[in-house]
């Protein structure tokens, strides 16, 4: 068995390996080439037509993330974790949760979740499919980044999908230096079930 000191040299390479892998994987991300958004018109939790660039507020950095709608206990689960980050990621960049649910539906789940950032329906325009968020098989989670230039027009940055053990939800690390890691938990749209 080896010594404690020898077990902690190691972790600590590991954790320079993967930090470095990291910081790789997010150059890679940045070399997609960007392309032009349309300014969708979507649709806030009152109901009320927003379009996109008014999304951004005065930021010229959106970050958007796609949610696959109340249906997804998954995306839930991000979506909780992003409220307690609300206030330091709009200190940041303006935050913006996207679903493809009506905006009545997403207004009631948010509030009964308690999330605590903009939400808006994307139900209706091909958003998520111009973002590459959907496909014939349906919508997957992530996250886009978009850029608002001097112009008014809008850019796609660059994009990550979301799925356990990203980087995205904080829970799964955490699940990670449990005994049976995560025991294959998975999330639940009621906490008490």
């Amino acid at each position: 068995m080896e010594s404690s000191k020898l077990l902690e040299q190691k972790i600590q390479e590991k954790e320079k390996e993967l930090n470095r892998v990291k910081l790789e994987l997010a150059t890679l991300r940045k070399q997609h080439p960007s392309f032009e958004v349309a300014n969708y018109e979507l649709t806030d939790t009152e109901g009320r037509k927003v379009l996109l660039s008014e999304l951004f507020n005065d930021k010229k950095e959106l970050i958007i993330i796609h949610n696959m709608g109340k249906s997804c206990a998954y995306c839930t689960l991000w979506a909780d974790g992003f409220s307690g980050f609300t206030s330091h990621l709009e200190n940041r960049a303006a935050f913006v949760l996207t679903s493809p649910d009506d905006y009545k539906t997403l207004a009631d789940f948010s509030m009964e979740r308690g999330w605590a950032f903009k939400s808006v329906s994307t139900m209706g325009p091909t958003f998520k499919e111009d973002l590459g968020f959907k496909n014939v098989e349906g919508f997957w989670p992530g996250v886009s980044i978009l850029l608002k230039e001097e112009d008014g027009n809008i850019k796609h940055y660059t994009k990550a999908s979301f799925g356990p053990g990203d980087d995205y939800c904080s829970i799964w690390s955490l699940f990670e230096l449990l005994p049976d890691s995560s025991g294959g938990w998975g999330p639940k749209q009621n906490y008490g079930q």
